[in-house]
């Protein structure tokens, strides 16, 4: 398993192979005339998710990150950004419909602390999932209620200056792959072990509700962010995580 840390700017069409996933990223805090582009390739119940939002920070936010997705999605498919239609399976995670190829290109996204973060892979199951690592936050207390008994005790093991490092890494590595899995929390995440010792290659270790899915699955961290945790998870092995870079986000 190899990870090529190449920056590559983006040349259309954009093709992928089976033995490569592409990483792209974008920052979500953007001036208002580049925002209200990202708006204007928005669907109408996408433009009707962005208003259900509170804050106005958290619609933003949405908009710019599913018109940059809508954006990388059009350098595969060929199609302007406004022309991506998303089907959704049944527990929402969305999908390309198959006349936009859906059957062998995957993707996924996560934005955290205002960074956006995309897996687009070829003929493979794809989550991503990035967090900002938060100063105050209480990872001992989350860690009991969700993590498995097993990953518990290796954290309160850690020494405290890594509990939180460790915390994170844990935790984006589950959630990357719950979502690769399309299943939304009917995995419970305690049905599932990752590494989570910083310093320690990313690896899923045991699949309590299958014992023969800890096979079909491959884990890589995201360490581009600092004071962000980040994490891929790939079906199937041998491929590579490409770093892909546009100008335009």
């Amino acid at each position: 398993m190899n990870e090529s840390r190449g920056l590559k700017t983006v040349a259309e069409p954009l093709a992928i192979h089976p033995d490569e996933v592409h990483i792209w990223s974008a920052r979500l805090e953007v001036p208002p005339a580049q925002q209200k582009i990202w708006e204007l390739y928005l669907s109408r119940d996408e433009l009707q998710r962005a208003a259900r939002y509170h804050f106005d920070r958290d619609k933003n936010h949405f908009i710019v990150a599913r018109g940059v997705l809508r954006k990388i999605l059009s350098y595969y498919t060929q199609r302007k950004p406004y022309e991506i239609r998303f089907d959704y399976n049944k527990y929402g995670k969305p999908l390309l419909p198959p006349e936009l190829g859906g059957r062998e290109l995957h993707f996924n996204l996560s934005h955290s602390g205002g960074i956006c973060v995309y897996a687009v892979a070829f003929q493979r199951e794809v989550g991503i999932d990035i967090e900002y690592i938060r100063p105050d936050f209480s990872a001992l207390d989350i860690a009991d209620q969700f993590f498995s008994p097993d990953e518990v005790k290796i954290l309160r093991s850690l020494p405290i200056a890594e509990q939180k490092n460790a915390f994170f890494l844990c935790w984006t590595r589950k959630e990357a792959f719950i979502k690769a899995k399309g299943q939304g929390l009917s995995i419970p995440l305690d049905q599932f072990d990752v590494s989570l010792i910083p310093g320690h290659p990313a690896k899923l270790l045991k699949t309590r509700y299958d014992h023969y899915d800890v096979n079909r699955w491959t884990l890589f961290d995201i360490a581009s962010f600092p004071s962000y945790a980040g994490a891929v998870a790939v079906e199937g092995r041998n491929c590579q995580l490409k770093f892909q870079y546009s100008s335009e986000f």
